[in-house]
């Protein structure tokens, strides 16, 4: 039997639930009309509850919100395939993550769809476990520093200071841009479009957006030029409760020399670290088996389709090359990041619904149009 503290923390978050369900409205709270003060209000709560990575990108265009009944909580997300796919988890206090989740799966019900949330990390996976059946599938992981330490890694390793130095004999030099101005830029976008036509898959949306400079604010970019013409661009979106920043989006253009990437880094690692930052990520590697998580029991096909796509899907995305790249860089920690779903075990209908958030559109045509981008591909 469970400790009386525990019975009774347990009654207090089931009945603080139960009061954010019955006060929801049918499908969602009534919005700012004004567009732009519905996106000063996800600003605002973002600043205030940002924790999760996958969380801080629910400005990005494309991506639904969903407010609580006193507008402090906000669940970004995209409707695929019935399913309402979260962004990471609810942004909020984490006092209220389990009955904000509660009243948003609520209201997915009532309108005949399902809830699942991808990019959720540990704490909001134990949150989420106490309010019923939660499958938990590993996913990945994201590698982590604190950049206040970049130096003393670039000092003891020399393979990043020779791809550093490439770069910057090829004249290539990173300036910091305020974000308003790269948006405007037909440099960058120049950069954009030529990084996703190598791209092994077409332009992919949900967490993965191109168009991350459509919602610059907040945002900080870093700009490699050669010669005064921009070849590369790095986007830094916030994290404002891990007094961090997510390095969300690396463009290189055609005309990038080697070590370009490596010295957007650098330049963007020390930067921020001079500003405060204490904490900075990659993001997700996607399928990485580098972090030690916890998951439930999954189903022989699922584990089977993991383990196909990362062996065998490098001609479209390249997972083991991703991990390795960012293994070189010596991280501090790799967090497991998390696939959560309101079932025993992590279905197939779920990831079939995932799969269509980051394709934008059902995953059969997604594939036909991958296969005729490869077959049109030059060999």
């Amino acid at each position: 039997m469970p400790p009386p503290t525990l019975i009774v923390a347990r009654a207090v978050r089931n009945a603080t639930q139960a009061l954010w369900i019955e006060h929801a409205a049918p499908s969602t709270v009534p919005l700012p009309v004004d567009a732009v003060a519905q996106r000063e209000l996800v600003r605002a709560l973002l600043a205030r509850h940002g924790w999760n990575t996958a969380s801080c990108q629910i400005a990005n265009p494309g991506i639904a919100h969903w407010f609580s009944p006193d507008q402090d909580a906000v669940v970004g997300y995209v409707a695929a395939g019935g399913v309402w796919v979260v962004a990471g988890a609810p942004v909020c206090a984490p006092e209220h993550r389990a009955a904000v989740a509660g009243a948003f799966e609520a209201a997915a019900t009532r309108q005949g769809r399902r809830v699942c949330y991808f990019g959720a990390q540990a704490p909001e996976a134990e949150d989420l476990a106490g309010t019923g059946p939660l499958a938990r599938l590993l996913i990945g992981a994201q590698p982590v520093w604190d950049p206040r330490g970049w130096p003393a890694i670039v000092a003891c390793k020399a393979s990043l200071r020779s791809q550093i130095a490439r770069a910057r004999n090829k004249d290539v030099a990173v300036h910091a841009w305020p974000a308003e101005r790269a948006a405007r830029q037909p440099e960058l976008q120049r950069c954009l479009h030529e990084w996703l036509a190598s791209r092994g898959l077409p332009p992919m949306h949900f967490l993965v957006e191109p168009a991350t400079l459509r919602a610059p604010e907040g945002r900080r970019v870093f700009v490699a030029q050669r010669h005064g013409t921009p070849v590369a661009y790095l986007v830094a979106t916030p994290v404002p409760r891990r007094a961090g920043w997510l390095f969300e989006q690396i463009v290189r253009s055609h005309d990038a020399p080697n070590g370009t990437t490596e010295l957007l880094i650098d330049s963007a690692m020390r930067e921020l670290a001079a500003d405060g930052a204490a904490w900075i990520t990659l993001g997700l590697a996607p399928l990485s088996r580098i972090a030690a998580g916890t998951e439930t029991s999954q189903g022989a096909l699922v584990r089977l389709l993991r383990a196909w796509a990362r062996d065998h899907g490098r001609r479209f995305y390249h997972f083991a090359g991703l991990e390795a790249f960012r293994a070189r860089l010596q991280p501090a920690a790799w967090e497991p990041v998390y696939l959560l779903s309101r079932e025993r075990r992590t279905s197939l209908r779920t990831l079939y619904a995932v799969a269509w958030a980051f394709g934008g559109t059902a995953p059969p045509r997604f594939v036909a149009r991958a296969l005729l981008r490869a077959w049109a591909a030059p060999s």
